[in-house]
């Protein structure tokens, strides 16, 4: 038996690999289910069928709604090629019954619960009806832009609502929060709307370039670049429509969103994919955004008004700081024109009077067609596809979307849509579970309010499609995780993509990828979740848990995890300073505890602050410490430990030699490390409990944690050593 003692220096950057480990999964051939042997094989054949709706709205000279047409009187183009139409229908408001509403509380229910709780009838039941959603988005609005928002609501429902409307309230502040359910309820409306009331929330005003010129001279000679953050303020406005869209999209009635904003600026290329997400998943939805940009009609003064100081410069005298404002406020007002367009809606900008919106929704949905066909292009490439609707009659004239994006399947999808589904399940509620993901954390500590948590991920080579060039085999996954701490806020973060190439007698199909990562974080709990996701078919996997940073400074013994591996690396960078380096090896943790025969079974473990011998209590006090110099720790130390196996019956079968450490070995940390090398041979195939005896003889403390194992007979063939890719992993701090 070994022991190995060395010295670790306090990490602060953390550079960990990602490693292919050595443990073999079962491999069986799949069959059909309930299939006997000797029988014919059974064949599946998977067909999918997608409808795609838009609605349509046909008006005569006169812009009165036509109600007589039928589906023999319309043609369908998609990019310029005849479609057939599957289906046909008619939505009239003047037809709408009136529904049995449940009782709803305000603020209770969810997005992804709309028409679920407050409409006690079925979703068939909704038939010309008017769907209305009033969201406003309180992060991009001023208090006074709220009021003139919260009046104009008032003054629709209180005089221009129709039996027909179900009306619903969204707003976005720090969150998207569902004010109220759909409902007909003229005063529980009144309720939503009047809670804002310029309390809500505070509008965020769009920061700045960075550039001084043209900017107010009030003794500020600095001026901060804050596109990065208008960007984000962007992002999250896009998404919050986008939950929006997808808690609807069950209804096949068209859905109108009055969406009230101070406008949305974007920076470039970096929000165009939330940008085609919302307006994707609003189309998908059959919902049309009607956007309201709530500043009203607004002075642009060249040299600024009162509530500002001169101007710096000379952009005041040449027109560039009126060009300046104009183009900034047609940049707010672009994207809240974006939206409406491609979603078939209106956008109502430059005026004081928001009422014409609400006119705009009712007079849109007062009667339609909804048409559905079913696309003769079955490419998902996630393209935009332009739609054409004609007529018979040369008096009528139609009024519906411009056209849709196809569905794209992973190979299809930009680089932005494939990043924004990576993002978007590591904040879903839901697990991704099409590739299984197994995870450990740890943890080790490094001063006192700080411990090292190393997370390892384990993904089985089966669940990776590796394609063959030559004699290798070669793959990529992406990998995003984070930590929240009990107030859900992110205190960690990690992104990788990793390459695989491996040389094809490797048997990668037999083996797992193993991924190593880790998080500085001080005491405490918190929720853990990471994503993994194989880039040839697009396929994710997520893994999340609660693990507890124990404090340690009222416990009698201070143990951190018991670490056990079967493999170590050789890694002698320099800057790589992970607490898992001990003396140029790297310990990779075994996560399902199975190991073989002929492998060799490392533990790695600390015991932190020992008691102190009584020989060293009466020893001469220390000379004091100079000022703004810190002492280390008295080495002396009386530490025993041993690890011993117990059988299924509770009998010990094994155990190590009783090792005594007389002092700190970590005097960095104030630690004594113990490092265990025990070869497997020596015990028989089967399930073992582990346990790991601790003592600190000299405060007469102990503790014995244990874990399961198994040990299996070792394979037929030689193993085959690890390969180790070269990729990274940056942990968030």
């Amino acid at each position: 038996m070994k022991r190995y003692s060395g010295s670790m220096k306090l990490t602060a950057a953390l550079t960990l690999p990602v490693l292919l480990g050595v443990t073999t999964v079962a491999q069986t051939a799949s069959q059909v289910p309930n299939q006997q042997p000797g029988q014919a094989p059974v064949f599946t054949i998977s067909v999918r069928s997608e409808i795609v709706l838009t609605n349509v709205v046909a008006r005569d000279k006169q812009g009165n709604v036509v109600k007589d047409l039928k589906a023999s009187d319309f043609t369908v183009f998609e990019n310029g090629k005849p479609q057939k139409i599957s289906s046909f229908d008619f939505q009239n408001v003047d037809l709408a019954a009136a529904l049995k509403e449940k009782t709803t509380v305000a603020g209770t229910t969810s997005i992804a619960k709309m028409l679920e709780r407050s409409i006690g009838e079925d979703k068939q039941a909704l038939r010309d009806h008017r769907l209305i959603v009033i969201f406003f988005d309180l992060s991009s609005m001023q208090q006074s832009d709220i009021d003139r928002g919260v009046d104009s609501a008032k003054e629709y429902i209180n005089k221009k609502m129709a039996p027909a409307d179900l009306v619903a309230v969204v707003s976005m502040d720090t969150s998207l929060k569902l004010v109220q359910d759909f409902t007909a309820d003229q005063n529980a409306l009144l309720r939503a709307v009047g809670s804002f009331n310029g309390t809500e929330g505070q509008g965020f005003a769009n920061g700045g370039n960075g550039d001084s010129e043209g900017t107010a001279d009030d003794a500020s000679s600095f001026v901060v670049d804050d596109s990065e953050y208008n960007a984000l303020n962007t992002d999250r406005s896009m998404y919050a429509i986008l939950q929006v869209a997808k808690s609807l999209e069950r209804v096949d009635q068209r859905k109108s969103l009055l969406y009230f904003s101070g406008g949305l600026t974007r920076n470039g290329i970096e929000n165009q994919a939330s940008l085609r997400a919302a307006t994707n998943a609003a189309t998908k939805a059959n919902m049309s955004i009607y956007s309201v940009d709530t500043r009203g009609l607004q002075a642009l003064p060249p040299v600024g008004d009162a509530s500002t100081g001169s101007t710096r410069g000379t952009s005041a005298y040449n027109g560039a700081t009126m060009q300046s404002r104009l183009d900034s406020n047609f940049s707010s007002q672009e994207t809240l024109a974006s939206l409406s367009s491609d979603t078939g809606g209106k956008a109502f900008f430059d005026s004081n009077d928001f009422g014409p919106a609400f006119q705009a929704i009712q007079h849109d949905t007062e009667a339609y067609y909804i048409i559905g066909f079913r696309s003769t292009d079955q490419r998902r490439d996630g393209s935009f596809r332009k739609l054409q609707v004609k007529i018979n009659r040369p008096d009528i004239k139609l009024e519906y979307r411009p056209g849709y994006y196809a569905p794209a399947d992973f190979q299809h999808q930009k680089n932005e849509d494939r990043e924004l589904a990576l993002n978007e399940q590591l904040r879903s509620d839901a697990p991704a579970v099409d590739v299984a993901v197994y995870l450990q954390a740890l943890y080790f500590r490094q001063n006192d309010n700080h411990f090292f948590v190393p997370v390892s991920l384990i993904v089985p080579g089966s669940q990776i499609p590796f394609t063959q060039v030559k004699d290798q085999s070669k793959a990529t996954i992406d990998i995003i995780g984070n930590v929240k701490n009990a107030q859900q806020i992110v205190v960690g973060s990690a992104r990788e993509t990793v390459k695989l190439q491996l040389d094809a007698n490797q048997q990668v199909q037999r083996k797992n990828i193993q991924y190593s990562t880790g998080f500085s974080l001080a005491p405490g709990r918190y929720h853990l979740k990471f994503v993994v996701r194989e880039n040839q078919s697009g396929n994710m996997g997520s893994f999340e848990t609660d693990i507890n940073v124990p404090d340690m400074k009222k416990v009698p013994l201070k143990l951190s995890s018991v670490l056990v591996a079967n493999q170590r690396t050789p890694n002698n960078n320099p800057r790589n300073q992970s607490l898992l380096v001990r003396d140029g090896q790297q310990y990779v943790p075994n996560i399902p505890h199975v190991f073989r025969q002929d492998q060799h079974l490392y533990f790695l473990y600390e015991v932190y602050d020992p008691a102190k011998p009584a020989s060293n209590a009466g020893a001469a006090t220390p000379p004091p410490t100079p000022a703004g110099l810190q002492r280390r720790p008295d080495p002396a130390a009386h530490v025993l430990t041993s690890i011993e196996f117990l059988n299924a019956a509770g009998s010990k079968v094994f155990e190590t030699p009783l090792i005594e450490a007389n002092a700190v070995n970590i005097p960095d940390r104030n630690a004594v490390g113990f490092q265990f090398d025990v070869p497997l041979a020596q015990l028989a195939p089967g399930s073992y409990i582990c346990q790991v005896n601790v003592i600190d003889d000299a405060g007469g403390t102990f503790t014995f944690p244990r874990m399961a194992m198994m040990i299996t007979a070792p394979v037929a063939a030689p193993a085959v050593p690890a390969v180790t890719p070269t990729a990274a992993a940056k942990p968030g701090e």
